[in-house]
Protein backbone atom coordinates (compact mmCIF):
# COMPACT_ATOMS: atom_id res chain seq x y z
CA UNK A 1 0.00 0.00 0.00
CA UNK A 2 2.01 3.34 -0.85
CA UNK A 3 2.74 5.72 1.83
CA UNK A 4 5.50 8.32 2.82
CA UNK A 5 8.88 6.48 3.63
CA UNK A 6 9.29 6.47 7.38
CA UNK A 7 12.77 7.07 8.87
CA UNK A 8 14.76 4.13 9.30
CA UNK A 9 15.20 4.97 12.99
CA UNK A 10 11.33 5.15 13.84
CA UNK A 11 10.76 2.54 12.03
CA UNK A 12 13.10 0.54 13.74
CA UNK A 13 11.97 2.05 17.92
CA UNK A 14 10.33 -0.57 19.58
CA UNK A 15 7.93 1.16 22.63
CA UNK A 16 5.23 -0.29 24.86
CA UNK A 17 1.92 1.33 24.30
CA UNK A 18 0.06 3.32 27.31
CA UNK A 19 -3.35 3.37 28.31
CA UNK A 20 -4.47 6.74 27.32
CA UNK A 21 -7.85 8.42 28.90
CA UNK A 22 -9.27 11.04 27.59
CA UNK A 23 -10.15 13.93 30.62
CA UNK A 24 -11.25 17.26 29.28
CA UNK A 25 -8.43 19.12 28.11
CA UNK A 26 -8.47 23.23 28.68
CA UNK A 27 -7.04 25.61 26.04
CA UNK A 28 -5.94 29.09 25.42
CA UNK A 29 -6.73 29.79 21.83
CA UNK A 30 -5.50 33.34 20.03
CA UNK A 31 -7.00 35.49 17.95
CA UNK A 32 -6.39 34.25 13.97
CA UNK A 33 -7.08 36.60 10.94
CA UNK A 34 -6.70 34.17 8.83
CA UNK A 35 -9.25 33.49 5.91
CA UNK A 36 -8.07 30.16 5.16
CA UNK A 37 -8.39 29.15 8.97
CA UNK A 38 -12.37 29.27 8.62
CA UNK A 39 -12.90 28.65 5.09
CA UNK A 40 -14.55 25.40 3.49
CA UNK A 41 -11.79 25.77 0.95
CA UNK A 42 -8.98 24.85 2.37
CA UNK A 43 -8.81 21.20 3.50
CA UNK A 44 -6.70 19.28 6.00
CA UNK A 45 -4.27 20.92 8.80
CA UNK A 46 -3.32 23.98 8.17
CA UNK A 47 -0.06 25.65 9.99
CA UNK A 48 -2.02 28.99 11.05
CA UNK A 49 -3.68 30.07 14.16
CA UNK A 50 -2.04 29.29 17.85
CA UNK A 51 -3.29 27.45 21.24
CA UNK A 52 -1.62 26.70 24.41
CA UNK A 53 -3.13 23.43 25.38
CA UNK A 54 -3.07 21.32 28.68
CA UNK A 55 -4.13 18.03 28.84
CA UNK A 56 -3.49 14.86 31.32
CA UNK A 57 -3.41 11.29 30.55
CA UNK A 58 -3.46 8.35 32.35
CA UNK A 59 -0.89 5.91 31.30
CA UNK A 60 0.19 2.50 32.12
CA UNK A 61 3.98 2.37 33.25
CA UNK A 62 5.99 -0.65 34.52
CA UNK A 63 8.77 -0.74 37.00
CA UNK A 64 11.76 0.27 35.96
CA UNK A 65 13.45 1.96 32.51
CA UNK A 66 10.67 1.63 29.90
CA UNK A 67 9.14 3.71 26.67
CA UNK A 68 5.62 5.08 27.01
CA UNK A 69 3.81 5.97 23.51
CA UNK A 70 1.69 9.02 23.96
CA UNK A 71 -0.76 9.04 20.81
CA UNK A 72 -3.39 11.77 19.61
CA UNK A 73 -1.62 14.65 19.60
CA UNK A 74 -2.51 17.18 16.36
CA UNK A 75 -0.88 17.05 13.77
CA UNK A 76 0.53 20.82 13.90
CA UNK A 77 1.44 20.09 17.01
CA UNK A 78 5.09 22.41 18.04
CA UNK A 79 7.72 19.67 18.47
CA UNK A 80 10.25 22.27 20.35
CA UNK A 81 7.14 23.52 22.95
CA UNK A 82 5.79 20.40 24.66
CA UNK A 83 6.61 19.49 28.12
CA UNK A 84 5.41 16.49 30.27
CA UNK A 85 5.40 15.75 34.06
CA UNK A 86 4.02 13.23 36.49
CA UNK A 87 4.63 15.06 39.59
CA UNK A 88 6.44 14.27 42.78
CA UNK A 89 4.25 11.97 43.91
CA UNK A 90 3.89 9.98 40.87
CA UNK A 91 8.02 8.67 41.51
CA UNK A 92 8.06 8.50 37.70
CA UNK A 93 10.96 10.31 36.03
CA UNK A 94 11.02 11.64 32.05
CA UNK A 95 13.90 10.54 30.82
CA UNK A 96 13.89 11.81 27.45
CA UNK A 97 11.34 12.36 24.56
CA UNK A 98 11.00 12.39 20.90
CA UNK A 99 7.71 13.38 19.13
CA UNK A 100 6.56 11.77 15.17
CA UNK A 101 5.08 14.47 13.45
CA UNK A 102 2.28 13.34 11.25
CA UNK A 103 -0.59 14.67 8.84
CA UNK A 104 -4.25 13.45 10.20
CA UNK A 105 -4.34 11.51 6.91
CA UNK A 106 -4.17 7.39 5.97
CA UNK A 107 -0.43 8.06 5.91
CA UNK A 108 -0.17 10.45 8.89
CA UNK A 109 -2.32 8.02 10.74
CA UNK A 110 0.28 5.34 10.55
CA UNK A 111 2.97 7.15 11.68
CA UNK A 112 0.90 8.05 14.93
CA UNK A 113 0.06 4.83 15.49
CA UNK A 114 3.52 3.02 15.89
CA UNK A 115 3.94 1.19 19.05
CA UNK A 116 0.19 0.45 19.34
CA UNK A 117 -1.48 -2.80 18.50
CA UNK A 118 -3.27 -2.59 15.14
CA UNK A 119 -5.12 -5.24 13.41
CA UNK A 120 -4.02 -5.81 9.78
CA UNK A 121 -6.25 -7.83 6.73
CA UNK A 122 -4.23 -9.06 4.19
CA UNK A 123 -5.45 -9.02 0.19
CA UNK A 124 -5.26 -12.25 -2.05
CA UNK A 125 -1.87 -11.48 -3.30
CA UNK A 126 -0.28 -12.00 0.51
CA UNK A 127 1.73 -14.77 1.38
CA UNK A 128 1.93 -14.17 4.87
CA UNK A 129 2.10 -17.39 7.01
CA UNK A 130 -0.25 -15.14 9.89
CA UNK A 131 -3.33 -15.60 7.95
CA UNK A 132 -5.88 -13.35 5.75
CA UNK A 133 -6.13 -11.42 9.38
CA UNK A 134 -3.90 -10.91 12.99
CA UNK A 135 -2.63 -8.46 14.96
CA UNK A 136 0.37 -6.72 16.23
CA UNK A 137 2.29 -4.03 17.32
CA UNK A 138 2.93 -1.65 14.74
CA UNK A 139 7.23 -1.14 14.61
CA UNK A 140 7.30 0.95 12.00
CA UNK A 141 6.07 1.31 7.83
CA UNK A 142 7.31 2.21 5.17
CA UNK A 143 6.72 2.04 1.03
CA UNK A 144 7.27 -1.16 1.00
CA UNK A 145 5.32 -2.36 4.03
CA UNK A 146 4.58 -2.79 7.60
CA UNK A 147 6.93 -4.32 10.34
CA UNK A 148 4.81 -5.39 12.98
CA UNK A 149 5.50 -7.80 16.33
CA UNK A 150 2.81 -10.36 16.84
CA UNK A 151 2.48 -11.95 20.70
CA UNK A 152 4.83 -14.40 20.59
CA UNK A 153 7.63 -11.91 20.06
CA UNK A 154 8.49 -12.44 16.55
CA UNK A 155 9.10 -9.29 14.36
CA UNK A 156 7.38 -10.06 10.90
CA UNK A 157 7.11 -7.62 7.92
CA UNK A 158 4.16 -7.22 5.80
CA UNK A 159 4.97 -6.52 2.35
CA UNK A 160 1.14 -6.45 0.83
CA UNK A 161 -2.09 -5.54 2.77
CA UNK A 162 -5.51 -4.74 2.27
CA UNK A 163 -6.58 -2.91 5.44
CA UNK A 164 -4.73 -1.82 8.85
CA UNK A 165 -7.73 -1.04 11.89
CA UNK A 166 -6.19 1.83 13.78
CA UNK A 167 -6.40 2.55 17.17
CA UNK A 168 -9.14 5.53 18.27
CA UNK A 169 -5.84 7.97 19.36
CA UNK A 170 -3.78 7.84 16.24
CA UNK A 171 -7.05 8.78 13.82
CA UNK A 172 -8.15 11.43 16.38
CA UNK A 173 -4.46 13.23 15.39
CA UNK A 174 -1.51 12.03 13.73
CA UNK A 175 1.28 13.19 16.43
CA UNK A 176 2.72 11.09 18.62
CA UNK A 177 4.99 12.00 22.02
CA UNK A 178 7.37 8.77 22.71
CA UNK A 179 8.55 8.70 26.44
CA UNK A 180 11.46 7.16 27.75
CA UNK A 181 10.61 6.80 31.73
CA UNK A 182 11.86 5.26 34.71
CA UNK A 183 9.61 4.05 37.32
CA UNK A 184 10.04 2.54 40.48
CA UNK A 185 6.81 1.22 41.27
CA UNK A 186 4.34 -0.06 38.41
CA UNK A 187 0.80 1.22 38.60
CA UNK A 188 -1.74 3.95 36.46
CA UNK A 189 0.17 7.39 36.58
CA UNK A 190 -1.43 10.84 35.40
CA UNK A 191 0.65 12.65 33.22
CA UNK A 192 0.41 16.23 32.45
CA UNK A 193 0.94 17.45 29.28
CA UNK A 194 1.57 20.98 27.98
CA UNK A 195 1.85 22.13 24.74
CA UNK A 196 1.61 24.67 21.69
CA UNK A 197 -0.26 24.01 18.44
CA UNK A 198 -0.95 25.75 15.68
CA UNK A 199 -4.16 24.72 13.70
CA UNK A 200 -6.49 26.60 16.10
CA UNK A 201 -7.85 29.85 15.82
CA UNK A 202 -10.94 31.91 16.89
CA UNK A 203 -12.14 35.94 15.84
CA UNK A 204 -15.47 37.51 16.32
CA UNK A 205 -18.37 37.22 14.40
CA UNK A 206 -20.99 39.83 14.67
CA UNK A 207 -24.58 39.69 13.18
CA UNK A 208 -26.67 43.00 13.03
CA UNK A 209 -30.38 43.05 11.76
CA UNK A 210 -31.51 45.99 10.92
CA UNK A 211 -35.40 46.91 12.18
CA UNK A 212 -37.79 48.49 9.47
CA UNK A 213 -38.46 52.44 9.68
CA UNK A 214 -37.11 55.50 9.69
CA UNK A 215 -34.76 55.06 12.77
CA UNK A 216 -31.77 52.85 13.16
CA UNK A 217 -32.14 50.41 15.28
CA UNK A 218 -30.85 46.70 15.07
CA UNK A 219 -30.72 43.38 17.03
CA UNK A 220 -26.62 42.83 17.91
CA UNK A 221 -25.61 39.32 18.50
CA UNK A 222 -21.97 38.66 19.21
CA UNK A 223 -20.04 35.27 18.80
CA UNK A 224 -17.25 33.65 18.69
CA UNK A 225 -15.95 31.73 15.65
CA UNK A 226 -13.48 28.89 16.66
CA UNK A 227 -11.93 26.97 13.96
CA UNK A 228 -10.16 23.72 14.35
CA UNK A 229 -7.32 22.66 11.75
CA UNK A 230 -5.24 20.78 14.15
CA UNK A 231 -5.74 17.60 12.61
CA UNK A 232 -6.97 16.24 16.35
CA UNK A 233 -10.62 16.83 18.25
CA UNK A 234 -11.07 18.33 21.10
CA UNK A 235 -13.88 17.54 23.05
CA UNK A 236 -15.90 18.99 26.50
CA UNK A 237 -12.65 21.02 26.43
CA UNK A 238 -12.72 24.15 29.12
CA UNK A 239 -11.85 27.22 26.80
CA UNK A 240 -9.90 30.75 27.30
CA UNK A 241 -10.10 33.03 24.47
CA UNK A 242 -7.59 35.50 24.22
CA UNK A 243 -8.41 38.36 22.49
CA UNK A 244 -5.73 41.02 21.33
CA UNK A 245 -2.41 40.91 18.72
CA UNK A 246 -0.07 39.32 21.05
CA UNK A 247 3.45 38.58 19.45
CA UNK A 248 3.35 34.56 18.69
CA UNK A 249 6.66 35.17 16.02
CA UNK A 250 9.11 33.62 19.26
CA UNK A 251 7.64 30.26 20.28
CA UNK A 252 8.85 28.55 22.63
CA UNK A 253 7.21 25.92 25.97
CA UNK A 254 9.43 28.82 28.28
CA UNK A 255 6.74 31.23 27.84
CA UNK A 256 4.23 29.91 29.17
CA UNK A 257 5.23 28.10 31.87
CA UNK A 258 4.24 30.94 34.15
CA UNK A 259 0.21 30.59 33.02
CA UNK A 260 -1.79 28.35 34.48
CA UNK A 261 -4.59 26.33 33.13
CA UNK A 262 -8.17 27.91 33.19
CA UNK A 263 -10.31 26.40 35.91
CA UNK A 264 -12.99 25.09 34.74
CA UNK A 265 -16.47 26.35 35.27
CA UNK A 266 -20.05 25.34 36.39
CA UNK A 267 -22.47 26.05 33.44
CA UNK A 268 -23.36 29.36 32.62
CA UNK A 269 -24.96 30.92 30.01
CA UNK A 270 -22.44 33.82 28.48
CA UNK A 271 -17.87 33.96 28.75
CA UNK A 272 -16.35 35.42 32.01
CA UNK A 273 -14.61 38.16 30.46
CA UNK A 274 -11.02 39.34 32.53
CA UNK A 275 -7.91 41.08 31.39
CA UNK A 276 -4.91 38.85 30.53
CA UNK A 277 -2.07 40.90 30.89
CA UNK A 278 -2.09 43.65 28.29
CA UNK A 279 -5.32 41.05 26.33
CA UNK A 280 -8.51 40.34 26.99
CA UNK A 281 -9.56 36.97 27.79
CA UNK A 282 -12.99 35.20 27.32
CA UNK A 283 -13.53 31.84 29.41
CA UNK A 284 -16.31 29.98 28.27
CA UNK A 285 -18.61 28.99 30.48
CA UNK A 286 -19.08 25.55 29.61
CA UNK A 287 -17.40 22.79 27.84
CA UNK A 288 -16.63 23.24 24.26
CA UNK A 289 -16.24 20.15 21.58
CA UNK A 290 -13.98 20.99 18.62
CA UNK A 291 -13.97 18.66 16.36
CA UNK A 292 -10.94 18.44 13.95
CA UNK A 293 -12.08 20.12 10.20
CA UNK A 294 -14.72 22.30 11.99
CA UNK A 295 -15.83 26.03 12.76
CA UNK A 296 -17.65 26.44 16.19
CA UNK A 297 -19.84 29.34 16.57
CA UNK A 298 -20.22 30.13 20.69
CA UNK A 299 -22.04 33.16 22.15
CA UNK A 300 -19.96 35.80 23.42
CA UNK A 301 -22.62 38.25 24.90
CA UNK A 302 -26.28 38.00 25.08
CA UNK A 303 -27.77 39.32 22.30
CA UNK A 304 -29.31 42.63 22.53
CA UNK A 305 -30.75 46.28 20.99
CA UNK A 306 -28.67 48.76 19.95
CA UNK A 307 -29.51 52.08 18.54
CA UNK A 308 -27.34 52.85 15.44
CA UNK A 309 -26.49 55.10 12.04
CA UNK A 310 -26.69 55.07 8.97
CA UNK A 311 -23.71 56.84 7.32
CA UNK A 312 -22.72 57.68 3.65
CA UNK A 313 -19.05 58.92 3.43
CA UNK A 314 -17.45 60.58 0.79
CA UNK A 315 -13.59 60.95 1.73
CA UNK A 316 -10.43 62.05 -0.08
CA UNK A 317 -6.94 62.17 0.29
CA UNK A 318 -5.66 61.18 3.97
CA UNK A 319 -3.44 63.01 6.95
CA UNK A 320 -0.37 63.40 4.97
CA UNK A 321 1.77 66.92 5.21
CA UNK A 322 4.33 68.04 2.84
CA UNK A 323 7.52 68.54 3.21
CA UNK A 324 7.39 72.18 1.65
CA UNK A 325 4.10 73.67 0.41
CA UNK A 326 2.84 72.39 -2.74
CA UNK A 327 2.42 75.17 -5.37
CA UNK A 328 2.06 73.34 -8.70
CA UNK A 329 -0.96 74.05 -10.97
CA UNK A 330 -2.40 70.62 -10.92
CA UNK A 331 -5.95 69.35 -10.09
CA UNK A 332 -5.70 67.09 -6.91
CA UNK A 333 -8.67 64.36 -6.99
CA UNK A 334 -11.16 65.43 -9.57
CA UNK A 335 -13.71 62.56 -10.08
CA UNK A 336 -17.78 62.19 -11.68
CA UNK A 337 -20.40 59.74 -11.21
CA UNK A 338 -18.60 58.32 -8.48
CA UNK A 339 -20.33 55.86 -5.79
CA UNK A 340 -20.41 56.32 -2.21
CA UNK A 341 -19.83 54.36 1.00
CA UNK A 342 -23.06 52.97 2.72
CA UNK A 343 -21.92 52.65 6.62
CA UNK A 344 -23.21 51.18 9.70
CA UNK A 345 -21.96 53.53 13.20
CA UNK A 346 -22.72 52.32 16.39
CA UNK A 347 -21.28 52.43 20.04
CA UNK A 348 -19.63 49.68 21.25
CA UNK A 349 -21.80 48.04 24.02
CA UNK A 350 -18.63 45.94 25.22
CA UNK A 351 -15.38 45.18 24.55
CA UNK A 352 -15.51 43.92 21.20
CA UNK A 353 -12.68 41.71 19.93
CA UNK A 354 -11.81 41.95 15.92
CA UNK A 355 -13.75 40.19 13.58
CA UNK A 356 -16.38 40.59 10.89
CA UNK A 357 -20.04 42.22 11.12
CA UNK A 358 -22.95 41.13 8.51
CA UNK A 359 -25.55 43.41 8.43
CA UNK A 360 -28.63 42.12 7.48
CA UNK A 361 -32.37 43.48 6.95
CA UNK A 362 -35.92 41.75 6.69
CA UNK A 363 -37.19 41.83 3.08
CA UNK A 364 -40.43 40.69 2.25
CA UNK A 365 -40.20 37.64 5.52
CA UNK A 366 -36.72 36.77 4.92
CA UNK A 367 -34.00 38.36 5.94
CA UNK A 368 -31.19 39.92 2.92
CA UNK A 369 -27.77 40.77 3.63
CA UNK A 370 -27.06 44.41 3.14
CA UNK A 371 -23.40 43.73 3.21
CA UNK A 372 -20.50 42.90 5.68
CA UNK A 373 -17.11 44.73 7.31
CA UNK A 374 -14.38 44.31 9.95
CA UNK A 375 -14.39 45.00 13.17
CA UNK A 376 -11.35 46.11 14.55
CA UNK A 377 -10.39 45.38 18.80
CA UNK A 378 -12.54 48.04 19.80
CA UNK A 379 -13.02 48.67 23.95
CA UNK A 380 -16.25 49.33 25.56
CA UNK A 381 -18.25 52.49 24.44
CA UNK A 382 -15.85 53.60 21.60
CA UNK A 383 -17.11 54.24 17.91
CA UNK A 384 -17.53 51.46 15.30
CA UNK A 385 -17.91 52.13 11.98
CA UNK A 386 -18.35 49.07 9.29
CA UNK A 387 -18.45 50.28 5.49
CA UNK A 388 -21.22 48.06 4.34
CA UNK A 389 -20.94 48.39 0.60
CA UNK A 390 -21.33 51.54 -1.70
CA UNK A 391 -24.91 52.82 -2.03
CA UNK A 392 -26.93 52.51 -5.12
CA UNK A 393 -28.62 55.24 -5.58
CA UNK A 394 -26.08 57.91 -4.32
CA UNK A 395 -23.42 59.75 -6.73
CA UNK A 396 -20.60 62.41 -6.43
CA UNK A 397 -18.78 64.75 -8.63
CA UNK A 398 -15.69 66.82 -7.42
CA UNK A 399 -14.60 69.55 -9.41
CA UNK A 400 -11.63 72.11 -8.51
CA UNK A 401 -13.12 75.65 -9.40
CA UNK A 402 -10.62 77.93 -8.93
CA UNK A 403 -6.71 77.90 -8.18
CA UNK A 404 -4.08 80.93 -7.10
CA UNK A 405 -0.88 81.22 -6.12
CA UNK A 406 0.65 84.16 -4.53
CA UNK A 407 4.29 84.06 -4.37
CA UNK A 408 5.07 87.20 -2.49
CA UNK A 409 2.42 86.76 -0.07
CA UNK A 410 3.53 83.47 0.19
CA UNK A 411 -0.10 82.36 0.18
CA UNK A 412 -2.35 80.48 -2.19
CA UNK A 413 -6.28 79.66 -2.03
CA UNK A 414 -8.16 76.23 -3.88
CA UNK A 415 -11.53 76.37 -4.52
CA UNK A 416 -13.76 72.72 -5.20
CA UNK A 417 -17.20 72.19 -5.83
CA UNK A 418 -19.03 68.84 -4.29
CA UNK A 419 -22.14 67.59 -6.22
CA UNK A 420 -24.07 64.94 -4.37
CA UNK A 421 -27.18 63.27 -6.45
CA UNK A 422 -29.71 60.80 -5.09
CA UNK A 423 -31.73 59.05 -7.05
CA UNK A 424 -33.66 56.89 -4.24
CA UNK A 425 -36.96 57.53 -2.39
CA UNK A 426 -35.86 58.37 0.97
CA UNK A 427 -33.77 61.64 1.99
CA UNK A 428 -29.84 60.71 2.65
CA UNK A 429 -27.14 63.05 5.07
CA UNK A 430 -23.79 62.32 3.24
CA UNK A 431 -20.70 63.43 5.00
CA UNK A 432 -17.60 64.79 2.92
CA UNK A 433 -14.56 64.31 4.45
CA UNK A 434 -11.54 66.75 2.46
CA UNK A 435 -7.95 66.72 3.98
CA UNK A 436 -6.42 69.93 2.40
CA UNK A 437 -2.74 68.32 2.09
CA UNK A 438 -1.08 70.92 0.02
CA UNK A 439 0.21 72.77 3.64
CA UNK A 440 -0.07 72.13 6.74
CA UNK A 441 -1.02 75.74 7.55
CA UNK A 442 -4.25 75.91 6.02
CA UNK A 443 -7.62 77.99 7.13
CA UNK A 444 -11.35 78.11 5.22
CA UNK A 445 -11.52 80.98 3.21
CA UNK A 446 -15.27 80.64 2.40
CA UNK A 447 -17.97 78.00 2.50
CA UNK A 448 -21.29 76.97 1.03
CA UNK A 449 -22.25 74.67 4.03
CA UNK A 450 -21.09 75.87 7.91
CA UNK A 451 -17.89 72.64 8.62
CA UNK A 452 -19.37 70.60 11.05
CA UNK A 453 -15.70 69.48 11.62
CA UNK A 454 -12.20 70.90 11.22
CA UNK A 455 -9.03 69.63 12.80
CA UNK A 456 -5.58 70.44 11.39
CA UNK A 457 -5.83 67.63 9.06
CA UNK A 458 -9.77 67.04 8.32
CA UNK A 459 -12.49 69.43 6.75
CA UNK A 460 -16.09 68.15 7.10
CA UNK A 461 -19.41 68.89 5.96
CA UNK A 462 -22.89 67.04 6.72
CA UNK A 463 -24.99 67.56 3.75
CA UNK A 464 -28.59 66.44 3.71
CA UNK A 465 -29.66 65.23 0.17
CA UNK A 466 -33.09 65.33 -1.00
CA UNK A 467 -34.93 62.18 -2.54
CA UNK A 468 -34.70 62.37 -6.48
CA UNK A 469 -32.08 65.37 -5.72
CA UNK A 470 -29.25 66.91 -5.77
CA UNK A 471 -27.07 69.47 -3.23
CA UNK A 472 -23.67 71.09 -3.23
CA UNK A 473 -21.06 72.15 -1.43
CA UNK A 474 -18.51 74.84 -2.61
CA UNK A 475 -15.50 76.37 -0.24
CA UNK A 476 -12.04 77.46 -0.77
CA UNK A 477 -9.13 76.84 0.91
CA UNK A 478 -6.39 79.50 2.18
CA UNK A 479 -2.75 77.97 2.44
CA UNK A 480 -0.07 80.55 4.15
CA UNK A 481 3.70 79.66 4.71
CA UNK A 482 6.97 81.35 5.62
CA UNK A 483 9.86 82.01 3.62
CA UNK A 484 11.89 79.30 5.16
CA UNK A 485 9.39 76.27 4.23
CA UNK A 486 9.58 76.62 1.09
Amino acid sequence: MPRKTLAAALAALLVSPAMLAAPAPTLTIYHANNNALFSGTSQGTLDTGHALVHETRALDVTAGQHELRIGGLPATLDPEAISVGFGGASKVTVLGQRVVLANASANGALDGAIGSEVSVSTDSRSDTALGPQFSGELLGASDAGLMLRTADGKVHFVHQYASVTLPADSVSGGSSLLLSVYAKSAGNRDAQITYTTSGLGWRAAYKATLASGSSCRMQFEMEASIANRSGRDYSGAAITLVAGQPNLGDRGIARFRTMSAPAPLAAAAMPVQASLGDYRGFTLGEPVTLPAGTVTLTPLYPAQTLSCERQYIVEDGNAYSPPHPRTSDYADGEYKNRAIASTLAFTAPDALPAGTLRAWIDSDGAPALLGEGDVADTPKGQHVAVQLGQSFDLRVNRERTSFHVDAAAHSMSESYRITLSNGGDAARTVTLREHPNRWREWSVASSSSKPSQQTPQLLEFEVPVPAHGKAAVDYTIQYHWLPKDM
